[in-house]
């Protein structure tokens, strides 16, 4: 399987939370898009795995995407080491995108930085010939995204682009709250936690005012590159 785009998030929610609107946008465009969670999210306070699993489908499926997997990565647990890198790189091999999204650099969850030093050393060390991998039983040939950019979450930093998001914010909020176990619910009867608050769901639509401001539309998503963006045509600069 091929795809155009490859998000991945720490665990379930956090594509939709910091690129869903992105990827709604690069999907209209007739694109295809594939999200790959480390974790099942399970030392989370609100859920079980199965809610969670159901969760993320229901989620996928408002987003429109092509494919989504699970590596089940053991939440916080997980480490930067050989076995972990070597499955991530398994999967951008298999699905071969020219894009790859990740967490954030660094964030409020240590587990946001960690995914993204993984997955961004992944992303080289995928077009190494040398390091061999198979993906269910198939031997796999080196692949390299041609770029590899973080979105944002938690912790405010300075973007590098943004991304106009108004007419899919809806959608995105749609995607968000699929995850009904995570976010305020009066009649819940689970422990409170820092995005089961109800101001939580205020602040990602802030910080989506804030980011559109930035660029003058009225919603947007930001995120921090790599390495330097090449243009051919200034003029697709807005």
């Amino acid at each position: 399987m091929q795809v155009d785009l490859l998000a991945f998030g720490a665990h379930p929610d956090d594509v939709e939370l910091g690129c869903g609107g992105t990827l709604l946008n690069y999907i209209a465009q007739g694109n295809s898009v594939a999200i790959v969670d480390l974790t099942q999210g399970e030392l989370g306070t609100r859920g079980t795995l199965a809610i969670r699993k159901q969760e993320s489908i229901n989620a996928a499926k408002i987003l429109g995407i092509t494919d989504r997997k699970n590596l089940t990565f053991k939440d916080a647990l997980f480490k930067e080491d050989e076995q972990h890198q070597l499955k991530i790189i398994e999967i951008i091999r298999y699905y071969k995108p020219k894009i790859v999204l990740t967490p954030a650099i660094y964030d409020r969850h240590p587990d946001h930085g960690k995914a993204n030093r993984l997955i961004t050393n992944a992303c080289f060390y995928a077009g190494l010939k040398n390091i061999k991998s198979s993906f269910e039983g198939n031997e796999q040939e080196a692949w390299r995204p041609n770029v590899v950019y973080h979105y944002i979450q938690a912790i405010n930093m300075k973007e590098d682009f943004v991304i106009d998001i108004s007419n899919v914010m809806d959608k995105k909020m749609e995607a968000i709250l699929a995850y009904k176990s995570q976010f305020y619910d009066a009649n819940s009867k689970e422990p409170a936690t820092y995005i089961s608050n109800p101001e939580f769901l205020d602040f990602v639509k802030a910080r989506a005012v804030d980011m559109g401001h930035r660029i003058q539309v009225k919603y947007g998503e930001g995120f921090v590159k790599s390495r330097s963006i090449g243009l051919s045509d200034i003029g697709n600069l807005i």
